[in-house]
């Protein structure tokens, strides 16, 4: 079943991809994993993905000492400054940035571990109140505070955008994104790239790299529907 899911995903960003006249290259899927059993990880590891995010830290730690080191792993949940020591060394990259203090405490874990941290700077587009994130209006002013900080490399922005039936409704919040990230980009501020969107799940991730979309973060499109019960 996973197989096939993940096999009916590869299409649709294809499809989306070569409506947008992009290059599949050009968009990473990250395989969101969260609540599921290291089994089905596994079963969609031998199908070539090599790419997963999990919301969180303490999932993440456990799943990155049972399975293959070659994977690449996403911190994609919101994040609490008095986890990052537990997974700065372990991921590839953190989505979830939306303060000064929580980029402080991967700068200072990192310069611990001597490595640099790829983050994203997760930006509330839809101005939801129960979602995290920073406004775009103050977007900018947050980046320049962060790219200060010598072992944290600002490389874009992620959104959560909101659940909605038809996923044509986000495709304002995606086009917001992008435009945020060319505006950002104009700017040339040292330490900060802005080569990476992450927007877009399972319900919209088709308008989303149509929109510009460079990773995608699909869990139920793959897994299913999410289990609770087995989260931690």
């Amino acid at each position: 079943m996973l197989k096939d899911n993940l096999k009916e995903v590869e299409a649709n960003i294809m499809t989306a991809c070569e409506k947008a006249g992009r290059n599949r290259e050009d968009v990473t899927l990250i395989a969101v994993s969260k609540t599921k059993p290291v089994s089905m990880l596994e079963e969609i590891y031998a199908e070539g993905i090599r790419t997963f995010g999990e919301n969180k830290v303490q999932e993440l730690t456990e799943k990155y000492d049972q399975l293959p080191a070659d994977i690449k792993w996403h911190m994609i949940g919101h994040l609490q400054r008095n986890k990052v020591k537990y997974i700065v060394g372990k991921v590839s990259l953190i989505h979830s940035v939306d303060s000064y203090r929580l980029a402080e405490e991967i700068n200072i874990q990192a310069k611990k571990h001597q490595v640099t941290v790829p983050i994203l700077i997760e930006v509330n587009v839809a101005g939801e109140d129960t979602k995290f994130g920073v406004r775009p209006e103050e977007t900018l002013r947050l980046v320049e505070e962060i790219a200060s900080l010598e072992n944290v490399r600002i490389q874009g922005l992620m959104t959560i955008a909101p659940f909605v039936e038809d996923p044509e409704e986000n495709r304002v919040h995606f086009r917001r994104l992008k435009q945020l990230s060319v505006d950002i980009d104009s700017k040339n501020i040292d330490n900060v790239h802005m080569e990476i969107l992450s927007m877009g799940m399972t319900n919209d991730y088709m308008v989303a790299i149509e929109e510009g979309a460079t990773m995608v973060r699909v869990g139920t499109g793959i897994f299913g529907a999410r289990n609770y019960a087995n989260a931690n």
